[in-house]
């Protein structure tokens, strides 16, 4: 529960950050002058695309933020029974980190206009992800062949249940990687592929957040620093 409340602050604060420049306090019946002559009248500068990624990324991290309320939960009960972690996650964890990276250089090379090496960001990311989709399910069955069934223990199944569900999201984000990589090979507008770039950039780093996060709780290093944090509080 204490981890929904902490994201949920995150984003509290997110928004609150957010509305505090819009100017909601403001009385512009009192106002004399040019609307364009007052700060924060006009359009938002943060586009409307960035702003439904933002309200989409908030809901995918509340879900997951929920796996892991129920995990440390289900933990608690006798019948748990913790599977070793693959030695492969950790290669996998290295290539989702270059596949972020890639696209951190696309976004820089998008804003100078370096279209060749936004193109060879976007595939270094692209190839990358798909090695990473690879690596969890060459993961997956390595578990399964020494015994680690779906259906054997409650840890078992909550290791299945979020990989796989960042799994799936990292598909979903490949779909869009591809129409930007499409757009880029085929002379989109600078602009809208800045955007696109951006956009896909934002998903990916999202993502890896979340798959770190996810790493440190199959490793048992999330319960071991909250167990601390609640010593140092008592």
């Amino acid at each position: 529960m204490s981890v929904i409340l902490v994201f949920l602050a995150v984003i509290a604060g997110f928004a609150g950050w957010w509305l505090s420049h819009q100017r909601l306090t403001s009385k512009p019946w009192l106002e004399q002058g040019l609307a364009g002559d007052f700060a924060g009248t006009g359009r938002s500068s943060l586009p409307t695309a960035k702003i439904g990624l933002g309200v989409f990324l908030a809901v995918v991290g509340c879900l997951f933020s929920l796996f892991t309320s129920a995990y440390f939960m289900r933990m608690g009960l006798p019948d748990w029974q913790p599977l070793p972690l693959p030695r492969l996650l950790w290669l996998n964890t290295g290539v989702l980190v270059l596949s972020s990276v890639a696209l951190q250089c696309a976004v820089v090379a998008a804003r100078k206009g370096q279209i060749d090496n936004v193109r060879l960001g976007l595939a270094t990311a692209g190839l990358t992800a798909l090695a990473f989709l690879v690596g969890q399910l060459m993961a997956w069955r390595q578990l399964t062949g020494d015994g680690y069934l779906l259906a054997s223990n409650p840890a078992n199944s909550f290791f299945y249940l979020i990989t796989g569900m960042h799994g799936l999201h990292i598909l979903g984000g490949l779909f869009g990687l591809g129409r930007t990589s499409i757009g880029a090979w085929s002379g989109a507008r600078p602009e809208r592929l800045r955007l696109s770039v951006e956009l896909c950039a934002m998903y990916w780093h999202f993502l890896l957040f979340v798959w770190l996060g996810i790493f440190a709780l199959l490793a048992g290093w999330a319960a071991t620093f909250i167990e601390i944090c609640r010593q140092l509080l008592t």
